[in-house]
């Protein structure tokens, strides 16, 4: 069985991997009743024995004693770990696993890739290394972080050097929350620019989330709730949108239900790692089947269903839709129709009481509707998990390599083109620090010449 380590960046990332890590631990309750130390929970989760002094002591296997998340958590303000720290989830996070800071990034990139990048080098090394000692085979790291703070974007990208520098052989998974046209952080193009870069020199995958498509995709299901038409039939427990009553309320906070969709997505596509499934996928295989070409490796993500039915028993014509669903625009975790634009390659993984055949067929009943690149007409990779999300009889989550990437990355590009073309906000990437002085390095792109790196002076 084969470990993950899961690296929060800045407020988003740790926001989002609190709800994932809340996610998970009900998510293995439901499976292990037993209260056993089983191989599904050491892929993400250390059972420790906390009555030894200092780091405790690893227990392989027996009963649970106190179940460690293989997680680092870092953000250059204290307010959401401690909160992180104060709240339920407090024991599952060693405390020596966490770095923080006061001050924050300011909303930039090179705040958090230049100077926190260099002045907290070592100690990220330190956790690091130490979550990769607790691992029996550390196969992957997933980076959660937004595209548009400075600490998400800037510390966030400067990890992923650092990785493939460290652990070359440790696949470098990425979910990136990239912000909308209406975000309040005016320098959000020019961190995403600046940060994409080295996504796209040093990821293995990127699941690129869309802050708009997540707002979207809520602000539907909570008018669906609040309608009445779906209000008696939607589950109380769902972990994809919390609870109808949450709904109702409006959230306590507003970004839950979205944290939880992209957590969500994470379970999905570590299931097969974890359960067992008459068609496993390992995660080396979305890599080597989805990457056509390094840097290609843009995955546009979709989660059905989003919201739970009442009725247990799955007539095949929900089945089918559901596939149905995973390849509507209305389902993208970016705003995007992959109807419209042209495949390299589709994974589908499948969680629940699926049967292999209902599978075949729905890949065969869309297939040609789907336009595919002519030199991988069957470009489908296919995982079957028995063990479906809890509140869910099955679920779907497809990652597809499709060129509906672009226009989500055109629009950020000309957010960036009208902000840079008037100078504005510049000085703040050019102050001088004591040893560094940050410029921007024109390189041509397209018609423009745009700052896509950030150098020494």
């Amino acid at each position: 069985m084969t470990q993950s380590v899961v690296i929060q960046v800045g407020q988003c990332g740790n926001q989002i991997g609190c709800c994932f890590w809340d996610l998970a631990l009900r998510e293995h309750a439901a499976v292990n009743q037993k209260g056993i130390y089983d191989e599904a929970l050491s892929s993400f989760f250390r059972n420790v024995d906390a009555r030894v002094v200092g780091d405790g002591g690893s227990i392989s296997k027996g009963k649970i004693s106190s179940l460690k998340a293989r997680a680092v958590l870092i953000d250059m303000e204290e307010g959401v770990v401690n909160e992180i720290l104060q709240g339920p989830l407090r024991d599952v996070f060693d405390s020596k696993q966490l770095i923080t800071n006061v001050s924050g990034s300011g909303n930039n990139w090179a705040v958090g890739h230049k100077v926190f990048g260099s002045a907290y080098q070592e100690q990220i090394l330190e956790k690091l290394r130490k979550s990769a000692e607790h691992c029996d085979c550390l196969q992957c790291f997933f980076i959660i972080h937004s595209m548009g703070g400075g600490t998400g974007s800037g510390l966030g990208t400067f990890l992923l050097k650092v990785l493939e520098d460290e652990f070359p052989e440790v696949y470098r998974f990425v979910t990136s929350v990239y912000p909308s046209s209406e975000d309040d952080v005016i320098t959000s193009p020019y961190n995403s620019i600046l940060a994409m870069k080295e996504l796209s020199e040093h990821a293995d995958c990127v699941l690129p989330i869309d802050n708009q498509s997540l707002f979207d995709i809520i602000s539907k299901i909570d008018l669906m709730v609040n309608s009445g038409k779906l209000g008696a039939a939607v589950k109380p427990r769902s972990l994809v949108t919390a609870s109808a009553e949450a709904l109702r309320k409006r959230h306590k906070k507003p970004f839950d239900a979205m944290n939880n969709i992209v957590a969500n997505v994470l379970l999905s596509l570590t299931s097969s790692a974890r359960f067992e499934g008459s068609l496993n996928m390992d995660l080396n295989e979305i890599s080597m089947n989805l990457v056509p070409f390094p840097q290609l490796h843009y995955l546009v993500s979709s989660l059905t269903p989003l919201y739970t039915l009442a009725d247990v028993n799955i007539p095949p014509r929900r089945l089918d839709q559901m596939f149905s669903d995973a390849f509507s625009k209305d389902h993208q975790l970016i705003r995007a129709n992959p109807r419209h634009s042209l495949y390299l390659a589709c994974a589908l993984m499948v969680r629940g009481d699926v049967q292999i055949s209902d599978l075949r067929r729905n890949i065969e009943r869309l297939k040609p509707s789907l336009q595919f690149v002519s030199w991988n007409q069957e470009g489908w990779k296919t995982s079957l998990c028995s063990v479906p999300p809890v509140g869910h009889s099955h679920s779907l989550l497809a990652l597809a390599n499709n060129t509906c990437v672009k226009p989500t990355f055109l629009e950020l590009r000309e957010r960036f083109t009208r902000l840079y073309k008037k100078k504005a906000h510049l000085h703040h990437y050019r102050q001088t620090g004591r040893h560094k002085r940050w410029t921007f390095q024109g390189q041509r792109f397209g018609n423009d010449v745009v700052p896509l790196q950030v150098g020494d002076a």
